[in-house]
């Protein structure tokens, strides 16, 4: 018997046992399901985290704050009073926020070749009104300087970018996210301009209208507002022990290293650092938050494999179970193939062709259901339409693995059946 007529007949009896070959497709089809598309909601997490934390580029790196953590040795009174001076004055060099003043002369005296931006948080909780409308208390404050939203990934969709003169006197002016925009004044972006809005009570003049970024991590970008730092320091945040971050975007990227270790042997004066000191602030380059989220999201790749892997292992057994089912009932079938010349591997190649088809039926469906599903989870987050063809090659491959693993006994058992006997059983 020839390939194709084999495998034209194992279609035959898949289609005339639906029941059966629907469960297992169905059990199939949920382990690939569960492994695309959760791979596929993790391609566009991805996607996501690349585009909202590489706005600075891979030639910038951030500068922040790092709260000295002190260890007391063996916790013996003795020791503890005889070091307390020391560590009081440790305390006082090292455990202390980046101040305005150090950030400030840290900008005025780094001249590498780059743009530095100053940074300082507000509040996360600011309620924006206008006449009588007012937004929920969720839009997030942000403080910087001029460079502030190029270092960040904003543009600017109508108005102005802060300037010099706005950073040094502090005035109340700011730039609205476009969602902010939206609520307030409509689908024009002109329209907010130059009007006066108040954030917590305070009026402030809408000098620029922010174009939309999305989302990350369930925080919308949109749902903005920037004014200069030196206005959240007044009213804003009231935090006395706040820290200023710097970002810093060299012109070349080749210069990345050179500009992260001068940036360190100036800073560390600022800071008031003795040479044997360690330093008490943090150099992060743009690409570490990236792949730092990404490793996290790896967990997450591990968890789905494990859990596709449960449930193939779970519908190989079931597989097999049905196979062998289905070489007991169709015993006299084989019985009367041999009789009249069948060969045992042409019986071998239709059991193990029937498993396969149902494993290729179950990872077809499942990878459609998986990508779709993963996608929806691409819509929330606003990226594109994710295609996994890696975990959809590998969920082929794998179902093509488990119908030949769970065929090959049975298949086995039938090619082995006595056709005497087999015509003979009832």
């Amino acid at each position: 018997m020839k390939i194709a007529d084999i495998i034209s007949l194992a279609f035959r009896t898949v289609r005339g046992n639906r029941l059966r070959t629907g469960i297992t497709v169905t059990i199939i089809a949920f382990g690939i399901m569960a492994l695309v598309g959760i791979n596929t909601a993790i391609d566009a997490m991805k996607q996501k985290f690349t585009e909202s934390f590489a706005a600075m580029g891979a030639n910038g790196f951030t500068i922040h704050f790092k709260e000295y953590r002190m260890h007391f040795g063996d916790g013996r009174d003795d020791v503890k009073k005889e070091k307390k001076g020391a560590r009081k004055e440790k305390k006082s060099n090292l455990n202390q926020p980046i101040t305005k003043e150090q950030a400030e002369d840290f900008k005025s005296t780094f001249h590498f070749p780059s743009k530095v931006a100053l940074t300082f948080g507000g509040t996360n909780n600011a309620i924006v009104s206008f006449g009588d409308k007012k937004t929920s208390p969720t839009v997030r404050v942000g403080g910087g300087d001029e460079n502030y939203i190029d270092q960040n990934g904003f543009s600017l969709a109508t108005g102005r970018n802060l300037n010099a003169l706005d950073v040094s006197s502090g005035r109340n002016v700011c730039l609205i996210g476009s969602d902010i925009s939206k609520k307030m004044f409509g689908g024009n972006p002109e329209k907010p301009l130059e009007k006066m809005i108040k954030i917590n009570g305070i009026p402030y003049r809408v000098v620029g209208v922010l174009d939309s970024k999305g989302s990350t991590l369930g925080m919308s970008w949109d749902n903005m507002i920037i004014t200069s730092y030196t206005n959240v320091r007044h009213f804003l945040n009231s935090n006395p022990n706040a820290s200023f971050n710097i970002l810093v975007k060299v012109d070349d990227i080749k210069l990345l290293d050179a500009a992260i270790g001068e940036a360190s042997g100036i800073f560390r004066p600022i800071r008031r650092l003795a040479v044997t000191e360690e330093n008490n602030f943090v150099i992060d380059k743009s690409d570490v938050f990236v792949e730092m989220l990404l490793k996290n999201l790896s967990f997450i790749t591990i968890s789905a494999v494990i859990i596709g892997f449960i449930t193939l292992v779970g519908a190989a057994v079931g597989l097999m179970n049905i196979m062998l089912v289905s070489v007991s009932e169709r015993t006299k079938e084989i019985g009367l193939v041999k009789a009249i010349g069948g060969r045992q591997k042409s019986v071998r190649r239709q059991f193990l062709f029937e498993a396969i088809i149902i494993s290729l039926l179950g990872a077809a469906f499942g990878i459609v259901l998986g990508v779709l599903l993963g996608n929806i989870f691409s819509l929330i987050l606003s990226t594109g339409f994710v295609v996994p063809w890696g975990w959809m090659i590998g969920g082929i491959l794998i179902c093509s693995l488990v119908g030949l693993i769970a065929g090959i006994y049975p298949s086995i058992k039938a090619g082995r059946l006595n056709p005497i006997e087999a015509l003979r059983y009832e």
